[in-house]
């Protein structure tokens, strides 16, 4: 009978955005499933942290400090696995930003410009990057994580949504043009979620119940360890006919 286990033995994954949330949790999540992780974030001493947890639990990871907005730091990063590992199995493209929570039209130039730096022109140069060194390798998976505000753009959270909306668009049109290099790209749309991001929504929680109540047939926040499944499966052998896919995680939001 056959086995599903999401077994990624000797496989070489590296996640942007490690150094907590969802991030942290799919990195410690593929290295349990034998990966070597590389965890990236802006800031060195988050995804240090993260990495010495997954190796004291038995896994095998390293922090990489890159700013997933800034060309040269993203370039940097996939030469460092090129150089390294001479491989890269596995990309999720996890980081992001939303600076600004109000009016769309009312965005300051500078917060419209970072979220789409951070969330969308990130994620696509982090692609371009990894595909060639993919494709050298004979083939590879790549996760996009958009999120349930790129099909119900959130109240005030307009830009924010729009990139994610833009996210999903892009992980299809890659997904078409690199099937025949055995290169399987695919989006993640986690609903409300307890992280950082999600700290304004938490400082009031009357109004986080009222929401929580009338939008979430779960009535509960996920947690980022939630979303590791979906992620295992996007990224395995086991999901080897699935490109272009968009799996929802949001206890029921967009029902």
């Amino acid at each position: 009978m056959a086995r599903y286990d999401f077994d990624l033995s000797g496989k070489i994954a590296f996640v942007n955005g490690a150094s907590r949330g969802i991030g942290a949790a799919v990195a410690q999540g593929l290295a349990d499933r034998g990966a070597h992780v590389i965890c990236a974030s802006r800031k060195l001493e988050g995804c240090s942290s993260v990495a010495q947890n997954i190796i004291e639990s038995g896994g095998k990871a390293e922090a990489l400090a890159c700013h997933a907005g800034h060309m040269d730091q993203i370039t940097a990063a996939i030469e460092h696995v090129r150089k390294t590992h001479g491989r890269l199995d596995i990309l999720i493209n996890n980081a992001a930003t939303n600076p600004y929570f109000g009016p769309a039209t009312e965005t300051p130039e500078g917060a419209f410009d970072k979220t789409i730096e951070v969330n969308l022109k990130g994620p696509f140069f982090f692609c371009a990057q990894a595909i060639p060194l993919m494709r050298e390798g004979g083939g590879g998976a790549i996760v996009n994580v958009a999120s349930i505000n790129a099909i119900e753009p959130g109240l005030y959270q307009g830009v924010y949504s729009m990139t994610k909306a833009a996210l999903i668009n892009m992980t299809k049109a890659l997904a078409k043009e690199n099937a025949r290099d055995k290169i399987r790209v695919n989006a993640l749309l986690p609903g409300f979620t307890d992280t950082k991001m999600t700290a304004v929504f938490k400082a009031d929680e009357e109004n986080l119940k009222a929401m929580l109540d009338e939008n979430v047939p779960y009535n509960r926040m996920a947690q980022p360890e939630e979303m590791v499944g979906a992620v295992l499966y996007l990224v395995s052998d086991e999901a080897s006919y699935t490109t272009g896919a968009q799996i929802i995680v949001d206890g029921g939001y967009l029902l």
